[in-house]
């Protein structure tokens, strides 16, 4: 069996990808250890499918391609900092989403309820749209993680468009995560259904 790890995001744009990349640098800075995802792996993570046998990946692209009817572009800013899963055992520290979240949000079920009916469940938590920056290895000066928050706050990147929905295999090598497009879609409708 010929399987591969994929999830489907969006890219981002690299004025976007600079501001966070300034973020993290200034969080590293106060001292916050974490293992920062390098910037060119930062993107909006719509699903995250895990393994899949290739053979259902030409199925996954239709049901993307059905997901987005009546989707034209979403109008989104990266904004504000937070953990999950909480401030009492931080795992991932991520930037929100701020704009057309409810179009987002809408975009995001649709995809779910397409992929489902090829037998990828759908996600059993809400969906929170955002960027995950870091994860942490190990315990966090909480110090140091609770200035970075209030700091970050009120970070907000200028509105920038996603168009082009994209379905990435992913590749663990010993030198880190490598992601490659392998099938995309775009919005492009007029009205949303």
């Amino acid at each position: 069996m010929n399987v591969i790890r994929s999830f489907i995001a969006f890219d981002l744009p690299e004025e976007i990808l600079e501001s966070i990349r300034d973020v993290q640098e200034q969080v590293k800075k106060r001292g916050v250890k974490l293992k920062w995802v390098p910037v060119k792996n930062i993107h909006l993570t719509m699903k995250f499918i895990g393994d899949i046998q290739v053979d259902l990946v030409d199925k996954v692209a239709n049901m993307m391609a059905e997901s987005v009817e009546g989707f034209d572009a979403i109008t989104l800013s990266a904004n504000g900092m937070g953990v999950f899963p909480g401030l009492h055992r931080p795992k991932v520290l991520w930037i929100g989403m701020d704009g057309e979240v409810d179009r987002l949000d809408r975009l995001q079920k649709a995809l779910d309820k397409k992929l489902s009916l090829i037998g990828i469940q759908a996600e059993k938590r809400p969906f929170t749209g955002h960027l995950t920056i870091g994860r942490a290895k190990e315990n966090l000066n909480m110090v140091s993680l609770k200035e970075s928050l209030r700091l970050f706050y009120d970070f907000q990147t200028r509105p920038f468009k996603i168009n082009e929905m994209k379905l990435f295999q992913s590749e663990l090598l010993p030198t880190g995560a490598v992601y490659s497009c392998i099938k995309s879609v775009v919005l492009s409708k007029e009205t949303e259904l």
